[in-house]
């Protein structure tokens, strides 16, 4: 049997005396497009921070091509291989687009402070493969034409593109998509739902996305996980997720 890429084994986080998450458990493959869902409150984003690093779990193991993720200091969890994007988008407003998605390449770099002040070859050849990287990336993403903008003046959907394509500059092997779909009209999400199969497809990505927006999720998704109050209670592939009495009841307040 193949091993699973990221491997969660009974997650739990407690703030105080509120349960957030109650002994999580479940795996992504590789080139799966996994969602997270749940009503609000049940731990999604929660679970999200603990595979970035951003929370330190109180008990369990998150285990990535079997590597502690728990055992990785904070600031190397992109060179393991994970990505992130965020809710409300964080990009550089007074930078480009350009500028932007070169900014998630600095760990492609490995050339020494003064080697990049006397502008050495190496230097000079590193800077122009990530040019030439964030340039790619720009196009798989649909953003040549906004390239050389500022990113702060740039529309809502677009700046959700501008981050997607820095997560994906630092060849991440899974990338954590945090409610992409927030703030896009039907139609956007429509857009969306095509740029994440592309995102596994074209670039090998494996994806795990937390998503309100539940047409997107069973529609991108090959398994779903679904939590509340913190405790898993259900996995499966979409169909048999959406005909599950205990989501039905968790996303409706009724028995199936």
């Amino acid at each position: 049997m193949r091993e699973p890429l990221l491997d969660v084994r009974g997650v739990a986080v407690r703030f105080g005396g509120v349960v957030a998450l109650d002994a999580v458990s479940f795996d992504v493959y590789q080139g799966q497009i996994a969602g997270l869902i749940g009503p609000n409150g049940a731990g999604k984003t929660t679970l999200f921070n603990c595979l970035s690093r951003l929370y330190q779990p109180h008990d369990g193991e998150i285990l990535f091509e079997g590597t502690s993720v728990l055992a990785t200091p904070r600031h190397r969890i992109a060179r393991l291989g994970i990505g992130r994007t965020f809710q409300n988008v964080a990009l550089f407003d007074r930078m480009t687009v350009l500028e932007n998605v070169l900014v998630g390449l600095h760990g492609e770099t490995s050339s020494s402070l003064f080697a990049g002040a006397l502008r050495l070859p190496s230097v000079r050849r590193e800077q122009a493969a990530a040019k030439e990287r964030a340039a790619e990336l720009i196009d798989f993403m649909d953003l040549r034409p906004f390239a050389n903008w500022l990113a702060g003046g740039l529309p809502f959907p677009i700046r959700k593109r501008v981050e997607l394509a820095r997560a994906l500059a630092a060849r991440p092997k899974l990338l954590l998509l945090d409610e992409p779909a927030a703030g896009l009209n039907h139609d956007e999400v429509h857009v969306l739902e095509g740029q994440i199969r592309r995102v596994r497809d074209e670039q090998g990505v494996t994806v795990l996305l937390v998503e309100h927006h539940m047409s997107l999720v069973m529609s991108v998704s090959d398994k779903v996980v679904v939590v509340n109050f913190g405790r898993k209670i259900a996995e499966g592939t979409p169909d048999e997720v959406r005909r599950d009495p205990e989501v039905i009841k968790a996303y409706l307040g009724t028995a199936a």
